[in-house]
């Protein structure tokens, strides 16, 4: 147990140890020896926590009361330091509804820290399972490598830049975002879960400022805006479960729900489900929320690539992942499946209209984080399968696009796909890099369009007609924008380009060397992540251990994808062949140059562009269809839960009056859980109120708290006695015998 909780610690605490040295660090040199270690670290950290704790178990770990008390109020006080900043920044940049926010969000996090959650029992802080391993080796690995990545990168914006050097904050808030995201991801008290979950929301609203220009300071102030609105979800589903469910555990809360939907009591389960829900929204940046995510492609590409392939957004999915069990078909499944289709259809099609390629990347995030959250609003094995096979191929695959496009960027001066002609003679490595990353995202046998035919037969099976359209015609979508940009760069128009590539740095080059690795190695690992780790998950959560597609189909595709990597990464582009001239369709004027002699004599150039429909699929129109759809989604599912909940105000109050009841009972005493408590105490209500005045006389019994510390004493105490007598006197006669 103590090398668990020692494991934890290291890995959330660590990456904040490391962000306060480079907060203090000048030199270059220095920064970036730090930050190399610290990356190598944090990722051997991540690697040693999957080969110690992978198994079909989970493994859970209670913290000393005095530090778990420590950390309680030390969590209070970071969130108040929180909100507190927000609030300053709002005033200063003039933010009102920032401001707003931060102080309805500093209110909740006092109410719930001192009046709920203070008087509920915390049996098990943290916890380790394969899905959170999962994540540990997504935010170890690839979020150290893009922060290694930015190294180079980073030398070279600041040389761009009229300002003071401020990669010492750039770095120092990177490495406190891996630390909250271990938080997130190995947390099992809520509170400290929900810490961890605004540290987030904090460190993204810097980085996206950065370079604290207009654009940027007011991208930043979308995105904490609409955090902070999940942020405040998130609080009141906190403080909902911790009046009525008594409970502030990730893993009690998902067994009571499950125990009170099965006793007939689903209707008080939807609103902190739909309030999870609408927090996980906000985070994975789902219709109608996507638009911070957008705006984040203003700050630095190490940015885009952390907050879009490996933390940012995943601590929304993984949400919904882990209390996938609750969804299904009820009114918060219901609302979890179809927004999440329908941000992955309305955001594909919108992405076919972007030749900006980080506008492209950040749609096609945003789409294919829709698909995970509608898997995880369907709820069952083979859908939750997908899901985690969709989030680990979006992780390294994403990731690797993002850095080749930055590269790329620095080095050909445009992120315009249109600009990426000859890309593969100008920039020969990277273009073969760049398209392993796009393979990965949508061509056969790779990782991606498994787990997206995986979703498909999830969805059948759900024999959800209409989801089942919508992920035909999105999948449709994002095989048309992600060819256009693979023919853009694999085309080669022999016009003697210059190799602009020498002048990358080689922690650039590092970094995108271990994305292709990852993302060749889980397409051909595909099966072995199959059975050894996502299936037992499975198995703990279900009762089924279950892989959605053939393991023998899998380790086909397995090799498939193997050859494939070998072939494309190993061709050199040399040979000794003769290279013909391009034809032209007439006669060649300056090859170079692509220009021709056309029909009428006169000089033409020869052009390869790609077809945008921007009149079909653009991007206002198709962002508007979405925000219409999701909004009438969620206000729909939150007033129809609101009249259910109106409709059952006698049994929260009777649950209230439990609550206040158990509270220093000799139940509570004794550690008997609340919902033993509440069972007894619901049953013995109505004989109270028929029978209180013969109570007060024959038994001096004055209340309802009386009734059930009686119950407790004739139950749990005067039983004990009796057995143990009873096993004394029969001891005795034994021996008379």
């Amino acid at each position: 147990m103590e090398i668990g909780i020692a494991t934890i610690a290291f890995l959330i605490l660590f990456p904040v140890l490391v962000a306060l040295m480079l907060m203090f660090v000048r030199g270059d040199r220095a920064r970036s020896y730090i930050t190399v270690v610290g990356a190598l670290v944090i990722a051997c950290g991540s690697i040693f926590c999957a080969t110690q704790f992978l198994s079909p178990e989970t493994h859970v770990y209670a913290i000393d009361d005095g530090v778990a008390l420590f950390i309680d109020y030390a969590a209070l006080v970071i969130e108040v330091g929180l909100c507190l900043y927000i609030f300053v920044k709002g005033v200063y940049y003039k933010k009102p509804l920032a401001v707003v926010l931060a102080v309805i969000q500093l209110g909740l996090a006092a109410y719930l820290d001192l009046a709920v959650a203070h008087d509920v029992n915390v049996a098990n802080e943290l916890y380790i399972d394969n899905f959170s391993i999962i994540m540990a080796l997504i935010i170890g690995i690839v979020g150290s490598g893009i922060i290694v990545y930015g190294l180079g990168y980073m030398r070279v914006h600041e040389a761009h830049n009229d300002g003071p050097d401020r990669r010492p904050i750039f770095f120092s808030v990177m490495f406190a975002f891996l630390g909250a995201m271990f938080a997130i991801v190995f947390s099992n008290a809520l509170t400290w879960m929900l810490c961890a979950w605004e540290i987030t929301t904090v460190c993204s609203f810097a980085l996206i400022g950065y370079t604290r220009t207009k654009e940027a300071i007011d991208n930043s102030f979308l995105q904490i805006v609409l955090n902070l609105i999940g942020g405040i979800a998130f609080s009141g589903a906190l403080v909902w479960i911790g009046s009525f469910y008594g409970v502030m555990e990730l893993d009690q809360f998902i067994a009571t729900t499950l125990s009170l939907a099965a006793s007939g009591m689903g209707v008080i389960t939807y609103a902190p489900l739909l309030l999870f829900s609408l927090a996980a929204f906000t985070k994975a940046a789902q219709m109608p929320f996507q638009s911070w995510l957008l705006g984040a492609m203003v700050a630095p590409t190490p940015t885009s690539a952390l907050l879009h392939s490996s933390t940012m957004v995943k601590a929304g999915v993984f949400l919904l992942i882990k209390i996938s069990p609750c969804l299904g078909f009820t009114i918060p499944g219901f609302l979890v499946m179809t927004v999440g289709i329908a941000t992955f259809l309305f955001c594909a099609l919108a992405a076919i209209s972007q030749p900006n390629a980080k506008r492209v990347l950040a749609y096609s995030t945003i789409s294919n984080l829709g698909l995970i959250v509608a898997c995880a609003g369907v709820g069952s094995d083979g859908a939750i399968w997908a899901a985690i096979f969709l989030l680990i191929f979006h992780a390294v695959a994403k990731s690797l696009l993002f850095l080749c496009v930055g590269t790329a960027e620095h080095h050909i001066g445009s992120r315009n796909i249109e600009d990426m002609d000859d890309l593969f003679q100008r920039m020969p490595r990277l273009a073969r890099l760049m398209a392993i990353g796009i393979m990965g995202m949508f061509i056969a046998p790779f990782g991606m369009l498994v787990s997206k035919w995986a979703a498909l037969q999830s969805f059948a099976q759900s024999e959800n007609v209409i989801l089942l359209m919508l992920l035909v015609f999105g999948s449709a979508a994002t095989f048309m924008f992600w060819t256009k940009w693979l023919g853009k760069i694999l085309a080669i128009a022999n016009n003697d380009a210059a190799d602009v590539e020498l002048t990358v740095y080689r922690s650039e080059w590092a970094s995108l060397g271990l994305m292709t690795v990852l993302t060749v190695g889980c397409c051909i690992g595909f099966p072995l992540i199959s059975v050894s780790v996502v299936a037992p998950y499975l198995q703990t959560m279900f009762g089924v251990a279950s892989n959605a597609i053939p393991i023998g189909d899998l380790w086909i595709m397995a090799v498939i994808a193997l050859v494939i990597a070998v072939i494309f990464l190993g061709f050199s582009g040399s040979t000794k062949k003769r290279i013909a001239p391009v034809y032209l369709s007439g006669v060649g004027v300056d090859e170079s140059a692509r220009t021709f002699r056309n029909s009428f004599n006169g000089v033409s150039a020869a052009t390869q562009r790609n077809w945008y429909m921007g009149d079909i699929f653009g991007e206002k129109k198709m962002v508007l269809i979405g925000l219409v759809v999701s909004l009438t989604l969620i206000f729909g599912s939150f007033a129809f839960v609101t009249q259910s909940v109106a409709a059952e105000s006698e049994t929260l109050a009777g649950i209230t009056a439990a609550r206040d009841s158990y509270e220093d009972s000799l139940w509570e005493q004794n550690d008997i859980d609340f919902n033993t408590y509440q069972q007894y105490y619901e049953y013995y209500r109505q004989y109270w109120e028929q029978n209180k005045d013969a109570l007060r006389q024959s038994m001096g019994i004055e209340s309802m708290d009386d009734l059930m510390d009686t119950l407790f004493i004739q139950m749990f105490v005067q039983n004990a006695a009796s057995g143990t007598q009873d096993s004394g006197t029969s001891g005795s006669e034994g021996g008379n015998q």
